[in-house]
């Protein structure tokens, strides 16, 4: 089939190669949101008099059947088809002679590329989100579950303070609440229809942009076409920095999980079914979900850097650097909500050795507490610490439960008040579930079926 832009020449193999790369696979996860997108720049069009009412319903209904085939993995692009906007158009016009043609009208690749994205992208989000929400509930669940449990605190890897298991599982749930203000954040600025810019600089027809953010359930539209132009690769950095915030809390956490789960410290057990084994030594168990977040968050690193690497030295309007933009924010999407549902699902089953906790209570760890009883009964601090540190080998075992406790002011493990994160992750699942219902409608609405982007 031709290419959208095919005129009196055809393109060099090799270029047609380089230059589509692997996008005509990339694309099948996009099928849906473009089809999306263009039922509703059709019915923009219809509501012009530039297509008629007959040939708008013919298009959606056919844009409507290519997403199905889509979902059940029937809808093909082949390299010739370059993306699934040719492949989508194609059809069109297979099926639909004239009317197919007609709907590119007042549209570039530009402006398609860049809705099918936001729509994509937003749809994913907010299924981030939601799992973001599951874990950190989780998270303060597990946390209100072993508040008092004892756990050593440890700086440079090694004993330093009495802590608590609440404590370091609560600090986690604060850590991806604050994570989720990027996340929040990110969806905003996705959430603005950049549907009538064309190639960045409008079209001398009279559209309303206004009219197919509406029916996407867009909360904004740009106000500049250019801007939605210059957008592309910048809202995937965006993007994908909010998601690396979260790969870094969780990468640290799943680095503390193996280390603590290992049989030298025993503070905690990895169910079987959360483990892999060896091919050669029969008694292993592997934590390779936790092993391979860590990797992942690394990626997730770099794919945020890709994105703003490859934007950063380009003119304003479009340039095909953008393309390269596509691979980095479809594979962190997918790999930053698995890494959340797995952290979730090691939360649940996690098992906790509270008699390994207690023994590593040696009596160092109660050094500064030593210290601190000495500036009590009047020793200035840095004498209390001078004889302390001088007598390390005087210092006797004490109940870590007591040590604690005696730590009372709020965020301390003695004080520990979960309220406010559990009130704020309410909020948060309020704002997230009012904007999936209405976004998710709208698309249901648009493709006359449940299918998810």
């Amino acid at each position: 089939m031709a290419k959208i832009w095919q005129k009196d020449y055809d393109i060099d193999a090799l270029l047609e190669e380089f230059t589509v790369g692997i996008d005509y696979h990339l694309d099948l996860d996009l099928v849906r949101s473009d089809c999306a997108a263009s039922i509703a720049h059709a019915s923009q069009l219809e509501k012009m008099g530039l297509l008629k009412s007959d040939e708008q319903e013919l298009l959606s209904k056919e844009l409507q059947n290519i997403a199905q085939e889509a979902s059940e993995e029937k809808f093909a692009i082949s390299r010739s088809d370059e993306d699934c906007h040719t492949a989508i158009e194609n059809r069109l016009v297979e099926k639909l002679g004239d009317a197919g043609k007609r709907i590119h009208t007042g549209r570039s690749r530009n402006d398609q590329i860049l809705v099918t994205l936001r729509l994509y992208t937003k749809a994913r989000l907010l299924d981030i989100a939601q799992s973001c929400l599951q874990l950190i509930r989780t998270v303060l669940s597990f946390a209100q579950k072993h508040k008092n449990v004892p756990m050593p605190g440890r700086t440079h890897m090694q004993i330093a303070m009495p802590s608590s298991l609440g404590l370091w599982a609560g600090a986690l749930a604060e850590q991806l609440s604050d994570d989720f203000t990027l996340l929040e954040c990110a969806i905003k600025l996705v959430d603005k229809s950049p549907l009538g810019s064309a190639a960045g600089y409008g079209a001398p027809l009279d559209l309303d942009p206004s009219y197919t953010a509406k029916l996407l359930a867009f909360s904004k539209v740009f106000e500049n076409v250019l801007a939605a132009s210059n957008s592309r690769g910048k809202i995937e950095a965006v993007v994908l920095d909010a998601l690396d915030q979260h790969g870094l809390t969780l990468s640290k956490y799943a680095q503390d999980l193996i280390l603590f789960s290992l049989p030298e410290f025993g503070y905690f057990s990895l169910p079987d079914k959360l483990c892999s084994g060896s091919s050669i030594m029969p008694q292993k168990k592997n934590p390779d979900g936790l092993e391979l977040l860590r990797s992942r968050s690394a990626m997730l690193s770099g794919w945020a850097s890709q994105a703003k690497s490859l934007v950063r030295s380009l003119p304003t309007g479009y340039n095909r650097d953008f393309q390269d933009s596509k691979e980095p924010i479809l594979r962190g999407l997918h790999v930053a909500n698995m890494m959340v549902r797995i952290m979730n699902l090691t939360f649940t089953e996690l098992e906790v050795h509270g008699d390994a906790l207690r023994k590593a209570f040696v009596p160092e760890i109660y050094a500064t507490d030593q210290a601190l009883l000495l500036v009590a009964a009047g020793m200035p601090f840095r004498e209390a610490y001078r004889q302390v540190g001088s007598n390390l080998d005087k210092l006797a075992t004490r109940d870590p439960d007591e040590s604690i406790a005696n730590r009372r002011y709020p965020g301390t493990s003695g004080n520990l008040d979960f309220e406010p994160l559990l009130r704020e992750c309410a909020r948060l699942e309020l704002w997230t579930q009012t904007l999936r219902t209405v976004f998710f409608g709208a698309i249901q609405k648009i493709l006359a079926s449940n299918l998810p982007l």
